[in-house]
């Protein structure tokens, strides 16, 4: 387990935006080689830029307000959302006539936790970019509070992705969080009470990765290296570069079986870890079984294995108990109930360090889940391109290293890719805002679903 926690520590803080003029700068000038050097990201292209352009003058001219609802496939997509928004759109403006005032920038949303796993510095940067955080896993009334005040008052747009996290996977969106629409309906409430004219929006941004050559060799050292970190013998595949019709890349059955050996194996080995050593019943599996289901149940025993110790109760959806045993772990690390931790006497300072500790090592299956709750056995079957081949195997690459202790965020880079962004258009949250006053779960709801809908459509 990388970082392991083995001591109590103060309460987690409010990180406050706090932008800063020359770090944006900066980062601006020299995110171009950023991408060259730090990522495989060799091209960015981008449809419908000009509504986006148009978008940002139109709020600089206090006509709307607008929060950039990004897909999250990827580690790698706040870079390109801020090539996007830093270097494509100001181009495309000054071609088209539309006049921007600087900076072409946007404030952020962004999981309070990635600090403590990044490091200070990365809380320190996105805070001078403009960033504001939030804990997912319970009602984090200050980080909703600025976030709703960014959204209503804030100079720049805001951004923010309603996935919740990555799931590594191009043609899969997750299904959305509903606080995104919840945050615009309150844009709207207190535009409504403040007696203002603002349009208020949400824009949906789609965000999909493709090879611009397909890394089959580079798959195949990556499969053979998991084969062996499992124990089991390599089996060649040869690949068909033959494309069909319709463009789909033809795999060779051998290289299938080998993905779907691994998978079946993994997922073996893991259901005899958890029914020998944390005496958890599973259903009695073959080969021939559905491996979805087996997926499906291993995960519920995981994280059964974490509530268990937490004395929480299974409620809501696999990514609900995650967060919910992600702010359960962060109690007993970050404690909120002691007042001067340096204060404490050496004896409670030892015992909150054996809490910390354990919750820490409790919280490493919740992360597995993390790890195992996007992949999926009929992603590759339905469709058999390159790019679901390889995100399918770096998601069983991200169990395994997590297993083994590694850093899964240090994944392999498979080869040079190009990214496809598209803005769509615009959601009027202000058109909904009788429905919502008659009913808000429901207007919630539905605008939720839309948003849904319009990433989904941006899929191709």
């Amino acid at each position: 387990m990388p970082n392991p926690i083995t001591q109590a520590q103060p309460p987690l803080t409010y990180i406050p935006p706090r932008l800063n003029p020359l770090v944006l700068n900066f980062c601006q000038q020299g995110l171009p080689l950023w991408l060259k050097f730090k990522t495989n990201i060799k091209e960015i292209d981008a449809t419908n830029v000009e509504r986006l352009a148009e978008l940002y003058h139109q709020f600089q001219e206090g006509k709307i307000r607008f929060l950039l609802a990004f897909r999250h496939p990827n580690t790698d997509d706040p870079y390109c959302l801020g090539y996007l928004v830093w270097h494509l759109m100001p181009q495309i403006a000054k071609q088209k006539g539309i006049p921007l005032q600087y900076p072409a920038h946007f404030h952020f949303m962004y999981d309070r936790g990635i600090p403590l796993w990044a490091g200070d510095k990365v809380g320190w940067l996105y805070s001078r970019l403009g960033g504001t955080p939030i804990m997912r896993g319970k009602i984090d009334r200050v980080g909703l509070r600025a976030a709703r005040e960014l959204f209503t008052d804030g100079k720049l747009p805001l951004a923010a992705a309603p996935e919740g996290a990555t799931n590594g996977h191009n043609e899969i969106i997750s299904p959305l969080e509903p606080g995104i629409s919840q945050l615009a309906f309150w844009c709207a409430e207190d535009i409504f009470k403040a007696g203002r004219n603002e349009q208020v929006l949400l824009v949906p941004v789609g965000i999909q990765y493709h090879y611009l050559e397909e890394p089959w060799s580079a798959l195949e050292n990556l499969l053979t290296q998991l084969e062996e970190d499992c124990g089991l013998p390599a089996l060649k595949g040869n690949i068909y570069h033959q494309k069909n019709i319709d463009s789909t890349i033809h795999i060779d059955s051998s290289l299938y079986r080998r993905l779907i050996r691994l998978g079946g194996h993994l997922l073996a080995m893991m259901e005899e870890f958890y029914t020998s050593f944390y005496h958890q019943s599973l259903p009695k599996t073959d080969e021939k079984q559905d491996l979805n289901s087996r997926l499906s149940a291993l995960l519920d025993v995981a994280l059964k294995v974490a509530e268990e110790y937490f004395n929480l109760q299974p409620k809501g959806s696999v990514i609900d108990r995650c967060r919910r045993l992600e702010q359960a772990g962060w109690d007993r690390i970050y404690r909120e109930d002691i007042k001067d931790i340096e204060a404490i006497s050496p004896l409670e300072r030892g015992l909150a360090d054996r809490i910390a500790e354990e919750a820490s090592l409790r919280m490493w299956h919740m992360r597995l889940v993390e790890s195992f709750v996007a992949v999926t056995g009929r992603y590759v079957q339905e469709k058999q391109t390159v790019e679901r081949f390889a995100e399918t195997t770096l998601l069983i690459s991200d169990v395994i290293t997590r297993i083994k202790g590694g850093n899964p965020f240090g994944r392999p880079k498979l080869g040079a890719q190009k990214v496809q962004i598209t803005i769509g258009e615009p959601l009027s949250v202000t058109d909904r805002w009788g429905e919502y006053t008659s009913s808000r779960r429901s207007a919630v709801a539905g605008l939720t679903k839309d948003l849904q809908t319009a990433l989904e459509n941006m899929i191709f």
